[in-house]
């Protein structure tokens, strides 16, 4: 019973009061110590270079909640076949309501008068002989309604029930009869929130008053601020040619990148504003490819002598959509801590990689692991216990005794990468 207090005794005092340590073996190799070198060096470039500077691994990041707000200004002058007509802003804007996303129009084909009657199709839609060749009651995906089973002789096509006259929109109006939308104006006004850092931006930041706004045009280099863009130039910094791209149409994103470092004034958060053609490439040289440009249909009803009738437009317009790209930094201590304390255990890398080519590479190997692991034999200890020996003389009479049979080899050529052992004093 004493015996076991005093066990206990001891495990709670050596649990307590005593420290274990790692045993280090210093190898004095100079490839060993380059490669560990080599690698550490590594490690410490990657930590600083790419985690600190280039990923900023020491801060945190936060997205915006955005908003944005967006007005056409401008007046557009056609001359279609004698009808001429002036353009403004609730004619060529798509929808009107100011959205991040809209179309302003360049080109149309306007179909007037049409009436819910019978009429024949045009030719190469539903092409016929004889009435055999026009099933009643059916439709066509490309038709322009449904067929009612007679075979128009005049033009060889089915007759439909439709909106006639059907829409011709085989020719394309060329140049484009809205070539002046060139010179629109697009005002953009944009807000964005970062709510882990509590701050709220505008793209009308400081030094952007109305006197400013009013005589401003955005220039990349001049003006990159400035929150006026004119259309040409939305199109020109796109990678498009105007006139090409106001003939079928197409779609252009405005990118505002708001990249901000809130370790610094807030008034150093300003927007940069990016152009990107979005559909089609300004380089493409073929003519043959599908889907072509951007276009859609919409129509204006009325009433004439008691028939229901409508005006039917094929918009051809650029469709600007506003996308706003957000990312904001700021510095914290725990991505710090973080970042620092996964580079300090890629060092380990270096140790695992130098104990690879000690242990199983060099011609010494053998002597190495010798020196680096340390190995004991459970029958011999109690014999030196049951001697009453100290447990540090115990390993210098091992040591010698090695040495003896050759383990220790001192005057080996490479034996300067082992390690020395300091004889304890005997007690």
């Amino acid at each position: 019973m004493k015996k076991m207090k005093n066990q206990i005794t001891n495990a709670i005092s050596d649990f307590f009061f005593e420290y274990e340590t790692p045993r280090q073996v210093l190898v004095r190799n100079r490839r060993v110590g380059v490669v560990c070198r080599l690698i550490q060096l590594g490690v410490l470039a990657y930590i600083i270079g790419w985690v600190f500077i280039y990923e900023k691994g020491y801060q945190s990041t936060d997205t915006a909640v955005s908003s944005v707000f967006t007005k056409m200004k401008g007046v557009g002058y056609t001359n279609d076949k004698g009808k001429e007509r002036v353009w403004d802003v609730a004619d060529y804007v798509f929808p009107p309501q100011g959205d991040s996303s809209f179309v302003v129009m360049t080109n149309y084909i306007i179909t007037e008068g049409q009436s819910m009657s019978k009429c024949p199709e045009l030719p190469g839609k539903h092409n016929c002989s004889s009435n055999t060749d026009c099933e009643g009651g059916s439709f066509k995906r490309t038709g322009h309604g449904q067929m009612t089973g007679v075979c128009v002789n005049t033009t060889k096509t089915c007759e439909v029930l439709a909106w006639c006259p059907v829409e011709n929109d085989h020719i394309i109006p060329d140049p484009p009869l809205l070539i002046s939308a060139e010179n629109y104006t697009l005002f953009i006004k944009n807000s964005v929130t970062f709510p882990l850092f509590g701050v709220t931006r505008s793209n009308l930041v400081e030094g952007i008053d109305a006197s400013y706004i009013s005589k401003c045009l955005h220039d990349p280099e001049k003006a990159p601020l400035c929150p006026i863009f004119k259309l040409g130039d939305i199109v020109k910094l796109s990678g498009f040619n105007f006139e090409t791209i106001a003939k079928v149409g197409g779609a252009i994103g405005i990118v505002v990148d708001w990249t901000c470092n809130f370790d610094v004034d807030v008034r150093h958060c300003k927007p940069k504003y990016n152009f990107h053609g979005l559909y089609g490439n300004p380089t493409e040289t073929d003519k043959a490819r599908a889907s072509v440009g951007y276009n859609f249909r919409y129509a204006k009803h009325y009433l004439e002598d008691k028939i229901q009738k409508r005006t039917l437009f094929k918009v051809f317009g650029i469709r600007i959509d506003i996308i706003v790209q957000s990312l904001a930094r700021k510095f914290d201590i725990i991505p710090t801590l973080t970042a620092i304390g996964s580079g300090v255990g890629i060092f380990g890398v270096a140790t695992v990689v130098c104990d690879l080519v000690l242990l199983y590479l060099l011609p010494k190997r053998e002597f190495y692991k010798n020196m680096k692991f340390k190995y004991t034999d459970t029958h011999i200890q109690p014999d030196s216990e049951s001697l009453g020996l100290d447990t540090s003389v115990y390993y210098t009479i091992e040591a010698k005794a090695r040495q003896a049979q050759g383990t220790d080899k001192s005057n080996d050529p490479d034996s300067e990468a082992g390690s020395i052992e300091t004889e304890v004093s005997k007690k």
